[in-house]
Order: C-alpha cells, then structure tokens, then sequence
C-alpha cells in the first residue's frame, strides 16, 4: 500500500483537491493518507470531509489523522507540505508592517518584506520535517506548495539534498491556459517551455501548432491592448520581450518598478490580483468566518462532499508525479530544484523553475540553457534576496535578515537603508514566536546599534570638516 503524508491537511480545501487528484489515477486508488497537522480543529475537518467523501464514492483509499509529524511521515512513499505557519496573525504583520513604513505589497509571500518574513517562518518548519524523513523515510518523494518558494526549495535542497524534493506551483500552467483563452487557441494545441525562478520565470517559447505564437501576441496586444487586469505582466512583457508566469499584482510587488507611486499604480493596476493593496490577506480575513462554517458542514456530513472520478486531475503537478514514480510513465512537470548548470546564467544552486521530468528513478531537471540576458538580470536581482533569506532563515542571522530586505527590489526602490533596518527590527520582534531560530542570537553588527536613525529624522550628525580634495573633485 503507498503511503502519502499530507502535511498541513488543515488546508482543508487544497487538501481535498490533491487527494481527488491522487484518486484520479489506477495506480494510486488504494492509497493511505496520513493527515497531519497543528490545530486539532482543521485536522478534524480535513479527516471527517475525506471520510465523508470515502463514505459517500465507495473509495478503496484510507485515512488517518495525527499532530504528530513523525507518525504521519514514517514510512512514507510520498510527502506533500501545504503548511501555513501561524496562520493569518503573522501574515497580517507582513503586510501591515511594511505598510506603515510606504511598502505596498499586492500578495506579499514571494518576496518583498512579506515573502522574506514568510520564507524565515516557513524554512525552519520545513527543515524539521526533512530531518525526520532522514530518519523515518529516507526515501521518501517531498513536494512542497509553501511559499515562499523558491527560497522554500532552496532552503530544503540545501540543507538535505539526499531527500528528494521539488517546489510546485501552478503559474506555469494558469498562465498558459490564460495566454491560449486571450489568444482563443486550445491549449492542448500549444508547447510551451518557461524558465527562471519559481514566480518570475519567462515564456522563452510559446507555439500553437509548431508555429511561433509570440507575433500573434504583440499583434493582438497592438490592436486590442493587454488583456483586462493584467497591465503589469504586458508592460514587462514590453520591457523584456517575454511574458512572465506569474499574476500581474504578484510580479508588481518584487520589482522596482510600479509600487513605489501612486500615480503608476492608478495607471497599471486593478482589483483583485491586478494589483490590489493586500488583496489577498483581505480575502482570507472577509471569508474566514464562511470558510468555516463551510468546512463544518461538510465535515459533519450535513453536505455532500463534491467528487466526480470522470473529472481527472486538476491542473496541480503532485499526484502526476507520484503516478510517474509508481509506474514509470515519465511526467514533464515545471518543477523548483538547485540550479545544477541548467541554466548557465543564473548562480550555481541558487533555485530555479525549470523543464523537470518523473520516473520510477526519481526527479530529473534537465538543461534549458543561457536565458535572454535581461530577464536572468530581473532573476538575479530576486535571487540576491532569495539566498540572504535563506541564509537568516536557517542560521537565524539578523544581519542577513536585514540584508535580505535591504537588496529586496521593492524596499530598495521605496526606503532608505536606516528606514529598512527600522522596519526589519519591528517585524522581528512582532513576529518573534514564530521564528525560533532567532532566539539568543544577538544583533551583533555595528549597524544595528551605531548612528541608529529613526524615521523622519531630519538632522544627521556629523564628522570633522577634511581639507584635501581627492579625485574628480581636485581643484586647481
């Protein structure tokens, strides 16, 4: 019997998407899945919602729920994390944080100050749940969705690279199905190869039919205008020749270019994912109170639990993934691994989204080569904070903490370095609880306490006068 750890299962929803995808497919109908997570309450939902579905379809598959992550992860085939640490309370600092400070964040759990935050919470949970698999399930297939990914897949990869591990997203995928609707083309008629890093990888080929597609889409985008809510990703597009896989506010909040004016923001954006000010931390807080009473209906049996076995999988990678391995029939996949040379201009290991394939042998990430020079440059100016933080994240460095923020494209483009440093101190402390790693480290670099500013500060002191002039500035 395979085994599938689902951790974080209080995801009650997502959870439930990924275990009906699992089911789609012969090889994996009578699998077990082990629900773990922290809070009694969503464990519970998740167990008696599957039940119930079980129940209602006559479905050969078994559940099990524990808050125990080495019972849920010993003897696992396969592993899945959709872990969300703290909830809404820390994520709400993330935004609001930095909100105070001028820093307007769409979505914020990628990077700018509320991906970095997230990934400092997120990493050290992840890592626990490695160490226990070494002992455990050492040979276990790991697939993280947790943002913030790439630094997630990094920090994992890292640290234990004899686990076999990925980070999964669905931008790829949504952005595709989005690209071929906007042009009416089927999508099954369409190839498409994206590489990057995990939010910020680029279209480098995208045919219908063996035909290059791209003149259609600077044709179409010439008469009609970018397709609704999504100004943001056409003016990079525009800037960079190729179209980006990641929603329009997302991309908007970690470059440099749109969230630091008004008049910029009221010109390219919109609702919603368009681009709204904290559009989704404000989603999940308006329909926390529906969410539950919804997940407690179902797991009370009051509701059917929606399930259509004709329906197939969803357009999530992971049970593709795990039918691949268990039957050896290769699945090519957009997956997030330590860059091993396949992409020539991007850091040796820093973590990159690339073609990556499935078998009976485990994940393969394959070549794609050099990258359009200007958009590995838009890469790496993600990846310099991506790797600070996951330094932080793991040695519990406050200095790369502020480093991680102070090279973040957004607040470099919005703060002044004394301001970032303000703000980094105040997310640290009203985040402390969650990031353990911290704790008894000291703040041992001369600029966390020498010449400290506050903000709006207008007076600097300052050193003795010097006579010489050097250089340029020589005079006669």
């Amino acid at each position: 019997m395979i085994k599938i750890a689902m951790m974080g299962a209080g995801s009650a929803v997502f959870c439930r998407g990924l275990v009906r995808d699992a089911l789609s497919f012969e090889s994996l109908e009578d699998a077990h899945f082990a629900l773990m997570d922290v809070s009694e309450e969503r464990l519970g939902w998740a167990y008696n919602i599957l039940q119930n579905m079980k129940e209602q379809n006559s479905l050969k598959c078994t559940f099990s729920a524990t808050l125990d992550r080495r019972e849920a992860l010993a003897d696992a085939d396969f592993a899945i994390s959709m872990i969300q640490v703290g909830g809404l309370e820390p994520y709400e600092l993330d935004l609001n944080i930095p909100m105070r400070y001028g820093v307007d964040q769409c979505i914020g759990d990628t990077l700018s100050p509320g991906g970095i935050f997230r990934g400092l919470r997120h990493v050290p949970a992840l890592l626990e749940m490695m160490e226990t698999m070494t002992e455990v399930s050492p040979d276990v297939v790991f697939m993280n969705y947790a943002n913030p990914m790439a630094i997630c897949s990094w920090g994992m990869q890292k640290s234990y690279p004899d686990i076999t591990s990925v980070g999964l997203c669905h931008g790829v995928q949504h952005t595709t199905m989005m690209i071929c609707d906007w042009m009416g083309v089927p999508v099954e008629e369409c190839a498409v190869q994206s590489v990057g890093i995990n939010h910020m990888a680029w279209f480098t080929t995208f045919k219908h039919n063996g035909q290059d597609l791209y003149p259609a889409i600077w044709e179409k985008l010439e008469k009609e205008g970018p397709k609704e809510g999504e100004n943001y990703r056409f003016e990079m597009m525009k800037a960079a020749g190729y179209f980006m896989t990641e929603s329009s506010g997302h991309l908007s909040e970690y470059l440099p270019y749109f969230r630091k004016r008004q008049d910029v923001m009221d010109l390219l954006g919109s609702s919603g994912f368009g681009g709204e000010t904290a559009t989704y931390l404000n989603h999940c807080l308006r329909s926390a109170d529906g969410y539950k009473k919804g997940m407690e209906e179902l797991a009370s049996g009051a509701k059917p639990i929606p399930y259509d076995p004709a329906q197939g999988p969803s357009l999530e990678y992971a049970a593709n993934i795990m039918n691949a391995k268990r039957t050896d029939n290769p699945f090519r996949f957009a997956g997030n691994v330590l860059n091993k040379g396949f992409i020539p201009n991007l850091p040796y290991d820093s973590c990159v989204e690339v073609p990556t394939y499935a078998d009976r042998l485990g994940l393969h990430g394959s070549y794609v080569g050099r990258m359009p020079e200007q958009c590995a440059a838009l890469c790496q100016s993600n990846i310099s904070a991506q790797e600070l933080t996951v330094k932080a994240a793991i040695e519990g460095d406050y200095e790369a903490a502020y480093h991680a923020c102070l090279m973040d494209p957004l607040t470099a483009a919005v703060l002044a370095p004394h301001e970032i440093r303000n703000m980094v101190e105040e997310m640290l402390e009203a985040q402390a609880e969650w990031l353990p790693q911290f704790k008894g480290k000291t703040k041992s670099a001369p600029g966390w306490n020498i010449g400290r500013r506050d903000n709006g500060q207008t007076g600097v002191k300052s050193g003795a006068a010097v006579d010489a002039q050097i250089g340029h500035y020589d005079k006669d």
